[in-house]
């Protein structure tokens, strides 16, 4: 994320936002309360509303609810009444795929984050999320070592060998049994840089169908 972030509150006026979008050559605002509270964010298709419908904002009978609220906004002059709320947001602690697929099912281009308390510490965007993947293959490859087979697979960590090329990981070796090698397939996919993850490790046990049922995917 960037943890500095241009934001207004909700007098800002129309006019100032405007301003900042062109000073700081970003694409939106989000709004704050008093306390830092993230109450919505006003981007530029908010603003280029008012030029959209110049001269056209009243609303009209085949109007739907979409369009009548775009006809509202166009006529706001404040930060409150052009914002789209709620907003988005995400927390620090939420993972680079989460936050992916955050933007992609709202439909948003970014994502303010906050803290536990909903107050405003960053902003991320999909160029944040995509600069993700120029990480070294050796920085990835040492987030898996340390991150996932010392983590979570201590006892198992010597006989799995890794390789990652251009993001991609590949597993080969052996553990003991399969929901380690599944385990271990599914974290290096949350590792950041990741592109995919091929894995051929080889399991003693296989414990794939009480493993299955415990988590409620058991067959009926």
């Amino acid at each position: 994320m960037t943890p500095r972030v241009v934001s207004v509150d909700r007098a800002t006026s129309y006019r100032t936002m405007v301003d900042l979008l062109t000073e700081h050559r970003i694409s939106a605002v989000p709004v704050i309360d008093e306390a830092g509270h993230v109450l919505g964010v006003v981007s530029e298709a908010d603003l280029l509303r008012k030029i959209e419908y110049a001269g056209d904002a009243e609303p009209r009978i085949f109007d739907g609810p979409r369009r009548r609220d775009e006809r509202r906004r166009s006529r706001a002059g404040a930060a409150a009444e052009l914002m789209s709320a709620p907003p988005v947001v995400v927390t620090a602690d939420t993972s680079i795929t989460a936050a992916a697929r955050t933007m992609d099912r709202e439909g948003v281009k970014r994502l303010p984050v906050v803290d536990e308390r909903g107050r405003l510490i960053g902003i991320v965007t999909r160029g944040d999320l995509l600069k993700v993947h120029l990480r070294p293959d050796d920085e990835i490859l040492a987030d898996i070592r340390t991150g996932v087979l010392d983590r979570f697979l201590s006892e198992e960590a010597e006989t799995v060998v890794v390789a990652v090329v251009d993001g991609v990981v590949t597993l080969t070796g052996k553990v003991d049994r399969w929901s380690s090698a599944d385990l271990a397939a599914r974290l290096c996919r949350e590792v950041a840089g990741v592109v995919d993850v091929n894995s051929t490790l080889e399991y003693s046990f296989d414990d794939s169908q009480v493993y299955g049922s415990r988590l409620g995917f058991g067959t009926m």
